[in-house]
């Protein structure tokens, strides 16, 4: 089961999303927290797989909150939620290590998706949303020189997987345009990570984006 720790500072929504996932195959959610620092106290206590945050809270807001669990040594994964799909904060709470980007009004089915996605390592973007969220939601970047001297201490077949993770594309789909398996291009993506001391393939998206400014 993938246990699911939802924080937003609207007791509606909280509701909601409980209901929409109540009762889904594989996720059970294990509690709620009305903003970021009781969402840190919250996940301590039912250590969660994937917390869904919300941004805009009171106290402590979902940036600081995703900063503060990303950097626990037993860190959940974290979806970002939005009403707005060009968030200025998004893209930081990305580059800070949350795994997704949904918005609130997400269909139930996908939002099951998307958490069961992000439980196992892979991003809860899809290609489109990808692209947009990176072209068009502003913040400050690292330098791009410094974006591409990371990208430099990649091997050839790390640095094509990279960029084709950077253009949005899913394993399976840069398994066909570099012809190798899935499981060859999940294992180029872990030695990308650990190489490069990244959190998630999102942030190796906002890497290859960087380099190519």
């Amino acid at each position: 089961m993938t246990r699911v720790l939802i924080v937003d500072d609207d007791p509606l929504v909280r509701t909601a999303l409980t209901m929409m996932l109540t009762g889904a195959d594989g996720i059970t959610v294990v509690g709620e927290a009305a903003d970021g620092a009781a969402g840190l106290a919250a996940a301590r206590e039912h250590r969660p797989d994937v917390v869904l945050m919300d941004i805009r809270m009171p106290t402590m807001d979902g940036l600081a909150a995703t900063e503060a669990l990303r950097a626990r040594p037993d860190a959940p994964e974290v979806i970002v939620l939005t009403t707005f799909d060009a968030d200025e904060f998004v893209l930081r709470a990305l580059r800070a290590g949350a795994g997704g980007f949904l918005l609130k009004d997400t269909p139930p089915p996908q939002l099951v998706a998307a958490i069961k996605a992000v439980a196992a390592g892979e991003a809860s973007l899809s290609p489109t949303v990808t692209r947009q969220l990176i072209t068009h939601v502003a913040g400050p970047p690292p330098p791009a020189a410094q974006a591409r001297a990371a990208l430099a201490r990649l091997s050839e077949r790390e640095r094509e997987v990279a960029l084709a993770i950077g253009a949005g594309m899913s394993n399976a789909e840069i398994g066909t345009r570099l012809f190798m398996s899935v499981a060859t291009v999940k294992a180029h993506v872990s030695r990308i990570l650990t190489k490069l001391d990244l959190n998630n393939r999102v942030q190796i998206a906002l890497l290859a984006h960087d380099a190519a400014r």
